[in-house]
């Protein structure tokens, strides 16, 4: 990272900075917003109860910049991308995955972030370090959520590749696997770095991360196919990766700040 792109794009995040690029002026238009509220550090509820997160800072400096109003709604995982397909919402952000069977419901943004899928297991973990070790016991379970890409990546690169194999417990949220892992009703949560790194640090030592990266994916906001917010948003995404904003917001999520607090 550059040290004066970081500390430019934090300038922004403060709202002190001149914005240099030229973007399109959305003239107060009134953006609604859906959101899972379940994936630190993207976006979650801090120990006070509010919203806060890597996505809401990103999505409050394009407002600014482009002049945008914002309204926040919840909805789980599953109910998403079904939402937004059908026009209820005009934005989805909870790092989704940008995938081409998803482009078929839903327009993407641009990416605004890489991760790269992670094994996280409770902190004592000491049956299995790897995928190979996990997929050859048959009494460990993993869990997942329906329909997202840790659930496939688990499928096809952990296990048989049956998608009914009953290794596989399935939950309606993300949190509610993590909660099942710590409570040993399973054995392994596949996430992307970006969550695992989040509930790790917040675990105090009673999650960790295991073995191999297990592939790379790239997140991306989702609108109601045919959106016209879709270029404006990747006119401010490109914007604010080209003068350090993003840099600097991955500075304050994923090295500065301290989950629960």
């Amino acid at each position: 990272m550059k040290i004066a792109a970081a500390v430019a794009g934090l300038a922004m995040i403060a709202g002190t900075a001149v914005i240099a690029q030229d973007l399109p002026d959305l003239a107060g238009r009134e953006i609604v917003i859906v959101t899972e509220n379940a994936y630190p550090p993207l976006q979650f509820l801090d120990s006070a109860g509010a919203a806060v997160g890597w996505e809401y800072d990103a999505v409050a400096e394009l407002a600014k910049r482009m002049n945008f109003t914002v309204k926040y709604e919840n909805i789980s995982w599953d109910a998403m991308i079904p939402a937004v397909s059908e026009g209820q919402f005009d934005l989805g952000m909870t790092g989704i995955t940008i995938r081409d069977d998803r482009r078929e419901k839903v327009d993407f943004s641009d990416s605004y972030m890489t991760s790269q899928m992670v094994m996280m297991v409770r902190g004592d973990e000491a049956r299995f370090a790897d995928k190979a070790s996990f997929a050859a016991d048959p009494a460990l379970l993993m869990a997942a959520q329906p329909g997202t890409t840790p659930f496939y990546v688990g499928v096809y690169e952990v296990l048989d590749g049956d998608e009914a194999n009953p290794r596989i417990k399935l939950f309606e949220t993300f949190g509610a696997t993590v909660e099942a892992l710590k409570a040993g009703d399973v054995d392994l949560v596949l996430t992307d770095g970006t969550a695992g790194a989040g509930y790790v640090e917040a675990s105090g030592g009673g999650l960790k991360i295991v073995g191999e990266k297990l592939g790379t994916e790239d997140f991306g906001f989702i609108f109601p196919k045919g959106s016209d917010l879709v270029a404006p948003m990747n006119a401010g995404i490109a914007a604010l990766k080209a003068d350090g904003t993003l840099d600097a917001l991955n500075k304050k999520w994923f090295l500065d700040y301290k989950m629960g607090s």
